[in-house]
């Protein structure tokens, strides 16, 4: 005996901010956004306050309202994750966060960027149900912080290398490298 289908009729379809929610977060914790992405990410991104930790909080209660979202606690961590990480690990991002380093020699402050991600990009990449690192599409970085390091993308790894290591090359080549700082 064949199995009876469902009655259309006893599906709960999501609409509204619970929808866009939902879909928000499937399209957030995948390295791959298709065009019908848009909607919900518009509105999760359109979620702004007056602080940073508000617009996290904010944006994190948004996509709370996907039914799923609570269900377990990798669920749960995905969402703070997200709501933590998500606008804020791209490359523009990530290459402006960098920290202060004094040239010992002539006392002259530079900033580096760092080659470590941010607590926020870490806990949105490395959680168990997103897609960047099974992608590879993480950002990579391409140096060293002191000798002027910085991120690209994955599949401009190689390139962005030859370019980095040539130009650390030359400046090597030129001398007065001694503390190996990219300024000197």
């Amino acid at each position: 005996m064949f199995a009876q289908e469902p009655d259309v009729g006893q599906f709960h379809y999501l609409e509204g901010d619970t929808r866009l929610a939902c879909e928000a977060t499937l399209c957030l914790s995948s390295s791959i956004r298709p065009g019908q992405c848009m909607p919900s990410l518009r509105r999760y991104f359109d979620i702004r306050r007056r602080t940073l930790s508000k617009t996290m909080n904010a944006r994190r209660d948004f996509l709370s309202l996907c039914p799923v979202s609570s269900q377990t606690p990798q669920m749960q961590s995905l969402i703070y994750a997200i709501s933590r990480g998500a606008g804020y690990c791209d490359l523009q991002t990530l290459n402006a966060m960098g920290y202060e380093v004094v040239d010992p020699y002539t006392g002259v402050a530079r900033i580096v960027i760092s080659n470590q991600f941010p607590w926020q990009c870490s806990i949105y990449f490395f959680n168990a149900y997103d897609t960047w690192q099974q992608s590879g599409t993480l950002p990579r970085y391409v140096g060293e912080p002191e000798r002027g390091g910085y991120w690209v993308e994955a599949a401009d790894y190689d390139r962005a290398l030859a370019e980095y290591q040539a130009r650390i090359a030359a400046e090597n080549a030129a001398g007065g490298r001694g503390s190996g700082m990219w300024w000197n």
